[in-house]
């Protein structure tokens, strides 16, 4: 028995697979969480009223997931949306410039003095430091 092919014969296999094999960043999220919390593909399917065929095109190959959908799956695994769909790189945003703490002001000052100077600043920090530590 031959076995049937979802790829039509007259498309090259690799081009083929090669798209398929980029799945969409909210795809990847989903199932990473999906994994963590150690659901399969067709209880996931049950608690969001979808079929375990359509969670496991929204993992692979889905390019085009609907806000509705997007906001079902945030609720189930208690995440924000913008999670799920954000950048890739979910690295955290810098703080928003405020005012300089005062041990970098202090730094910044001891950098500009002349080394002489420097040494002596840091000789009595490490001192104090020993002090305390003791």
């Amino acid at each position: 028995m031959q076995a049937l092919s979802a790829f039509p014969d007259h498309y090259p296999y690799t081009v083929l697979m090669a798209q398929r094999s980029q799945p969409h960043p909210f795809g990847q999220r989903m199932a990473k969480l999906r994994q963590e919390h150690g659901l399969s593909q067709a209880l996931l399917g049950q608690q969001l009223g979808v079929s375990r065929g359509m969670i496991a095109y929204y993992e692979s190959c889905a390019k085009n997931p609907t806000a509705e959908f997007i906001e079902k799956v945030a609720e189930r695994f208690d995440v924000p949306a913008s999670s799920l769909i954000g950048p890739n790189d979910q690295t955290p945003r810098k703080k928003k410039p405020g005012p300089t703490p005062r041990l970098q002001q202090l730094t910044e000052q001891l950098a500009r003095l002349p080394k002489t100077k420097q040494q002596v600043v840091v000789e009595m920090l490490e001192g104090f430091l020993q002090k305390t530590s003791s």
